[in-house]
Parts: structure tokens; sequence; C-alpha cells
């Protein structure tokens, strides 16, 4: 086990740079889905506030009001 540790650590101080290439498609393609995550994020914060909020303020306006006058 101790030479498994020493030889992954060796072999990770090592490593050489990564030479890639992230065209425009692939690019573009991961800005997008990084907006759309987090504009679904967004959605759904706004969605667990919202609309329990709408419904308790729907609710506080139709309360009837009482009146003091009498059914004479």
């Amino acid at each position: 086990m101790q030479y498994l540790f020493i030889f992954t650590s060796i072999f990770l101080v090592h490593i050489g740079d990564a030479t890639a290439y992230v065209g425009p498609g692939l690019g573009l393609g991961a800005i997008g889905a990084f907006i759309g995550v987090v504009v679904a994020v967004l959605l759904a914060m706004i969605g667990l506030f919202w609309y329990p909020l709408k419904r308790l303020i729907r609710r506080l306006r139709s309360k009837p009001t009482r009146n003091n006058e009498s059914d004479d």
C-alpha cells in the first residue's frame, strides 16, 4: 500500500502540460450549458419563494372584512 502511495505521488507531481484545443463549438456549448444551469437554479429559487408568497398575498387580500352593521 505504501508503494502505491509513493508511485501515485510521484506520478501526480510529474504530470506535463495538457495541450488540448477547445474549439468554438465546444466553448459555446460549455458556456450555454453553464448559463442554462445558472438560469435553472435561479428559476427554482424563484419558484420556491415566489409562489408561496403569492399565495399568502392572495389569501390576505381575499380575507372577508367584518362589518359592524347588523342585518336588521
